[in-house]
């Protein structure tokens, strides 16, 4: 719900404004950019205007609600809101609060939630609040009784005053957080087909760094139609990046696959990680990219015990990111869910059946290169080599 009039999104960012001025002037630059990429991909006017602190899109009414929710699928954004905009005299915003309580109050709870950031004007953001409600309070005390509640309102008015203008509002839409993408360096995402790594991959462009999507190809114990639920979850996640190449690498892996099928049942699905980091790691090279992000948790699976993620993390001298190192599976899915990666996600990912009927939990690097095929890494090297760039 927004106020009659409102024609302009306020936006708001958190992180962003404990960096340095220099800093958080590029950081600004960049999400300026992705809001208008945003906006033109999806259709919706609005002129972004890059102010200190809080952005702005100035759209119309009829598209406000629009530019709003796009503005919250900014990474970067911790808040949106529709807004009015008036002077900042007090009495042209207590003459707004009055428009907008007869225009939106119509019963329940209410407070007033106002915030000054310029100090010189001649009151107080306590002084907003006590006369805005007053306004709000006389404005429809004829039609029913209002009701003050500051802790848990029905309906709350917003108004934050900066230096020249004053912007009323009804809600905030939440955003994802995190620092504008490009705000950081890229990294190679494992993308597998399966629910955790799209989140995974998620989790990383919301704190700034875009990422180079790599399916690796299983072979037989992949299929076409794991490669597509792949496609599409990357496909899904390029929509919150409109402005940034989101290009899958496929790489052929069927072949070790076999292999390690064949010739290893200790330690085989470890061999294999190690064969997906060594081969990203080559094409980290290729797109000067600065870590590989995966979607590995603590304990999820037995590959992903903590002693089995230190012995396959050393075959890379490259960073492995795991945004969801902590994370329960219930608040994956809940993820998946909520950035509309889940359905796409939801096939036994092709390692699974991989996997041998024994589980190697508690790893050990020496025992692990005496079964592991001696030209594990120069098949890791030949695929990169051989890998095809695709749309998703």
């Amino acid at each position: 719900m927004h106020l009659p009039g409102a024609d302009t999104v306020l936006i708001r960012h958190g992180d962003v404004n404990t960096k340095s001025n220099t800093v958080k002037r590029y950081m600004e630059d960049c999400l300026a950019e992705n809001l208008t990429a945003l906006l033109a991909d999806r259709s919706i006017p609005g002129e972004v205007e890059r102010r200190w602190n809080r952005p702005l899109i100035h759209t119309d009414e009829e598209h406000v609600e629009a530019a709003t929710a796009t503005a919250a699928d900014a990474f970067g954004v911790v808040s949106a809101s529709a807004v009015r905009t008036v002077d900042t005299a007090k009495g042209e915003i207590c003459a707004a609060l009055t428009e907008a309580a007869e225009a939106c109050y119509d019963g329940g709870s209410f407070a007033v939630d106002a915030r000054r950031a310029d100090k010189t004007l001649p009151y107080t953001s306590e002084d907003l609040a006590r006369e805005g409600g007053t306004a709000i309070w006389d404005a429809v005390e004829d039609e029913f009784e209002p009701e003050v509640d500051l802790d848990d309102p029905d309906l709350t008015f917003g108004v934050e005053v900066r230096e020249d203008f004053a912007f009323i509002y009804l809600e905030k839409v939440p955003g994802p957080g995190g620092l504008p993408l490009g705000a950081q360096e890229p990294v190679i995402a494992l993308i597998s087909g399966g629910i955790d790594s799209p989140v995974a991959a998620y989790e990383m462009m919301r704190r700034g760094s875009p990422i180079v999507p790599v399916y690796v190809d299983l072979g037989a114990y992949g299929g076409i139609d794991h490669e597509v639920r792949a496609m599409e979850t990357v496909r899904t996640l390029s929509r919150y990046a409109p402005n940034f190449d989101m290009q899958v690498y496929t790489v052929p892996g069927g072949e070790t696959v076999d292999l390690l099928v064949e010739t290893m049942e200790q330690g085989r699905m470890l061999s294999l990680r190690r064969f997906f980091y060594r081969t990203a790691e080559h094409l980290a090279s290729r797109v000067d990219a600065h870590g590989i992000v995966t979607g590995e948790a603590v304990g999820q699976k037995s590959s992903q015990t903590l002693q089995n993620l230190g012995v396959t993390s050393r075959v890379t001298r490259l960073p492995i990111h795991r945004p969801l190192l902590t994370w329960d599976k219930a608040d994956i899915v809940a993820k998946a869910r909520e950035i509309d990666t889940f359905t796409q996600s939801t096939i036994n990912a092709g390692c699974n059946r991989v996997a041998p009927d024994r589980a190697e939990t508690n790893a050990r690097l020496e025992p692990l290169l005496e079964y592991e095929p001696d030209d594990l890494f120069e098949r890791a090297e030949e695929a990169a080599r051989q890998s095809e760039l695709v749309e998703p």
